[in-house]
């Protein structure tokens, strides 16, 4: 799990600290990165007129090693200095005068004549935007739709939201150390870093003891531990009973979150209807049970039972009073809950009615629109507010999105990079409840539950590829599953 985590700047600043403590030079690291990036572009380009931007800090130490180590094999190289190289401090200063050559100063005229830029101006610890002759270098290099590589993340992304700072360059792939940061992994940040590559430079993993994150990329290594997988001895009372609430209106995405919680592993799976729309919830998928309920009342006793387990609530459902009342009703039961789409919309007008009666492990799906009429006072970036929602609402939170964050209320959070834009499409994200449904029916805890269903989510779209409808989804999770079941083997 420790490979996956993810590192603020201020954690990777500490784990430098652990390293040099542990008799890592600092000096050394600089050198194991200059090489890390020097082997990358020399890997994907053959020698060509290639400048290297340098800052006044570490990043540009590292842009001076990547530029000696490539003119040693024969690369045309220049290198542009934001500065005066008398400026330069500690290891920075040391690898400038190893570079022997003098460095001109930083303009757009210091990429004329040259095929392929090394962005090694600010990395990740930069706090405030790009300006004057930086600023104008990088929105040179990407109107000249220059080849460019960055070091650490592109200059001008902040490092722990992503943000682009005033300006930032569109960079073809991104040599990062360590471990990965927020920039790498949310949005607009993860796009502009293109192909992110993970460079191993010699700090020793143990330093994360000490920094014990609790951030992580979302991947099997999280949770697979905890998957339900189905014994010999077990039937289909054991793997859970969840209920589904279905909605009068828009039945498809009730019925679509049905299947996906069967789909991915749960044992009976009943869906409550309306008198009147109990004809098309038994219409297709035989193996759903559906169950007319009158009121809100025969909705209560539904979901007593002992016996089930595990309930949604939202898709579909309307964000109306009923369906306030049924998200109450399922809270005092104090079953694993997952609420959705109108589950959550229906408080927006009172959210503390809702956060108030969560009492038991609960799972809130919101896209950016259904977070923001529950949480609008919380600020900040996505992990950010994906944290204080969670601690607020004391549930799992799964901000969802191209860059979805799952976050628990202890702190714990994850960011998912694996989904595919195909998934923006209707139904897709009833298929996702009813994926944590299925999972949390079965007993895994929701913060695991949460995150293994958003991951198998965007595995099933990859596995689809453009023309995904929805409903493609579901019969391409039992495909997502053998592949986990035979990496466990």
């Amino acid at each position: 799990m420790d490979a996956n985590a993810i590192l603020t700047t201020g954690e990777m600043y500490e784990a430098d600290r652990h390293a040099a403590a542990a008799g890592v030079p600092s000096l050394e690291l600089m050198e194991a990165a200059g090489e890390a990036v020097a082997r990358e572009i020399r890997r994907r380009w053959s020698p060509r007129p290639v400048v290297v931007l340098c800052g006044p800090g570490n990043n540009g130490g590292d842009g001076f090693v990547v530029a000696r180590l490539l003119e040693r094999r024969g690369w045309p190289v220049r290198v542009a200095l934001l500065g005066r190289r008398d400026s330069l401090r500690g290891d920075a200063a040391v690898n400038a005068e190893r570079y022997a050559r003098a460095p001109v100063e930083l303009s757009p005229d210091v990429l004329d004549g040259r095929t392929l830029v090394v962005d090694a101006l600010f990395g990740a610890g930069l706090a405030r935007p790009l300006e004057g002759p930086t600023r104008e270098v990088v929105e040179a290099v990407n109107a000249r739709r220059l080849p460019c590589v960055a070091i650490d993340v592109p200059s001008g992304v902040h490092g722990d939201s992503g943000t682009v700072m005033g300006a930032a360059p569109r960079a073809e792939v991104t040599v990062t150390f360590f471990r990965l940061k927020p920039a790498h992994v949310l949005l607009p940040g993860r796009e502009l870093c293109g192909d992110c590559v993970l460079a191993d430079i010699g700090i020793p993993a143990d330093v994360l003891r000490d920094i014990r994150p609790g951030l992580w990329v979302n991947g099997p290594p999280l949770w697979s531990g905890m998957l339900p997988w189905p014994h010999p001895a077990d039937h289909k009372y054991k793997r859970g009973h969840a209920v589904v609430s279905g909605g009068a209106a828009m039945t498809g995405a009730a019925r679509l979150a049905a299947v996906a919680a069967r789909r991915i592993g749960c044992g009976m799976l009943t869906l409550a209807a309306s008198p009147e729309t109990t004809g098309i919830y038994a219409s297709g998928n035989p193996g759903t049970i559906v169950h007319t309920v009158v009121d809100e009342a025969e909705f209560h006793v539904l979901i007593a039972d002992p016996r089930r387990n595990a309930i949604l609530i939202g898709p579909g459902a309307g964000a109306s009073a009923g369906t306030r009342s049924r998200v109450q009703s399922a809270l005092r039961m104090e079953k694993a809950t997952v609420l959705d789409a109108d589950a959550l919309s229906a408080f927006a007008d009172s959210p503390e009615t809702l956060f108030s009666a969560i009492t038991a492990p609960c799972v809130l799906t919101p896209h950016e629109g259904e977070f923001a009429r529950l949480f609008h006072h919380l600020e900040g970036d996505k992990i950010t507010r994906a944290r204080a929602a969670a601690r607020y609402a004391r549930a799992v939170v799964v901000l969802k999105g191209s860059d979805t964050v799952i976050a628990a209320p202890d702190g714990r959070a994850a960011v998912n990079v694996n989904a595919p834009a195909e998934l923006a499409t209707a139904g897709s994200g009833d298929v996702l409840s009813g994926f944590v449904l299925g999972l949390v029916a079965q007993g895994m805890p929701p913060f695991e539950a949460a995150c293994a269903a958003v991951w198998m989510h965007g595995e099933a779209a990859r596995a689809i590829g453009p023309g995904l409808l929805a409903e493609d989804l579901l019969d391409a999770a039992p495909g997502v599953l053998a592949d986990l079941r035979e990496a466990q083997a």
